[in-house]
């Protein structure tokens, strides 16, 4: 596996450009136009011997029988043998103010054994919310991003084709009622919250709305949530309009985030590091086994062939070297770790030790 290291650099001097700015659109969302959430469970056919084996899932044979029955064909009793069909979870995300007769974009997801779903169609498959209401219905070819083939003795496979999705496969059939145009006070959530980020985003919207409107229409809730008041006689389609477009400079704390699986490090602009030694080092005890046969000598009487043990040992330490990490910005901070002269998996271990031992001024997310 390719080991990744992201090291994300950002200059903070008084010499540097000045922080980038951020439309409201871009770190904000309107509360009352999220998305909602539909599932659903359906078959895809015409799989080419990849499918779900009967015997294994029979959930499969019991919703192919139920389909037939509706279609008005005759099954006969007994176990079908077929390897061209397979049961899958359907998903998809509702947007808001979408229309009967638009069309979203569907994630299959295999529910039994089939090895892929590659070549597959999706029959007719209802959708369903939270409530148990029909509000889409999706059907379509399957496409897959990952490949499997197998012979008797190896088989090679890339991405994962259990899953695959239909661009435009559901067409919405209900539609969500909304208010949007009647509301008087509309809610706006930041993406990643923050308090700094929501009082600058007030305050941005406060002195346009004082110039465009003659009123001063936000008021911060907490860290994540900023109530607006929509001015009078202007629609809150054109009034969300004129606000998300305004720039304003955001913060995030300092924020460490390390991803075992990959090796990924991504190190915040914030992070700071008091000064630290540290000495990381690799031992390796390597043990081999070489058994000796051995012979008894010519005619003797009674001798036997035996097996005489023959164990190595060799140990070997690399890399233990003391050096000293300390970061009063993020450049300087990554030049101390590469000083060091280890990977990026033994940068994890060594983040991880240096916030144990309270040297590091940032949240350490481990993934």
């Amino acid at each position: 596996m390719r080991v990744l290291f992201v090291l994300l650099l950002a200059l903070c001097t008084s010499l540097q450009p000045a922080a980038a700015q951020s439309r409201v659109k871009d770190i904000a969302v309107l509360q009352s136009t999220r998305d909602n959430q539909l599932v659903g469970y359906g078959l895809v056919v015409g799989l080419n011997g990849s499918g779900d084996s009967l015997r294994n899932a029979p959930f499969t044979e019991q919703s192919m029988r139920s389909m037939l029955d509706n279609l008005g064909v005759a099954t006969l009793e007994g176990r079908a043998r077929l390897k061209n069909i397979a049961a899958v979870i359907v998903t998809a995300n509702l947007p808001a103010f979408v229309r009967q007769g638009s069309r979203i974009d569907v994630s299959v997801s295999s529910l039994g054994d089939a090895t892929s779903l590659g070549g597959g169609q999706l029959i007719m498959t209802p959708l369903r919310g939270a409530n148990g209401e029909i509000y889409a219905v999706a059907q379509g070819p399957v496409s897959i991003s990952g490949f499997q083939a197998q012979g008797e003795a190896e088989s090679v496979a890339s991405g994962n084709p259990t899953t695959g999705r239909i661009s435009g496969g559901g067409i919405v059939e209900r539609e969500i009622e909304a208010y949007f145009e009647e509301e008087q006070t509309l809610t706006l959530q930041l993406r990643n919250p923050d308090f700094s980020t929501a009082i600058t985003v007030t305050d941005a919207i406060n002195n346009f709305g004082a110039s465009a409107f003659g009123m001063r229409p936000a008021q911060e809730i907490d860290s994540r949530t900023i109530a607006i008041r929509k001015p009078r006689d202007v629609s809150a389609t054109r009034f969300i309009a004129s606000i998300e477009n305004i720039r304003v400079v955001t913060d995030s704390p300092a924020r460490v985030v390390l991803d075992e699986s990959t090796g990924t490090v991504v190190i915040g602009a914030d992070v700071r590091i008091s000064r630290v030694a540290v000495s990381h080092g690799t031992l390796t005890v390597r043990v081999t086994e070489a058994p000796t046969v051995v012979q008894p000598l010519p005619f003797s009487r009674g001798g036997e062939t035996a097996i005489e043990p023959n164990t190595f040992i060799d140990i070997a330490e690399e890399g233990t070297q003391l050096g000293t990490v300390d970061g009063t910005d993020l450049q300087s901070l990554v030049e101390g770790l590469n000083r060091l002269g280890v990977g990026p998996r033994d940068i994890i271990s060594i983040l991880q030790a240096v916030k144990t031992a309270g040297a590091m001024q940032a949240e350490l997310v481990v993934q």
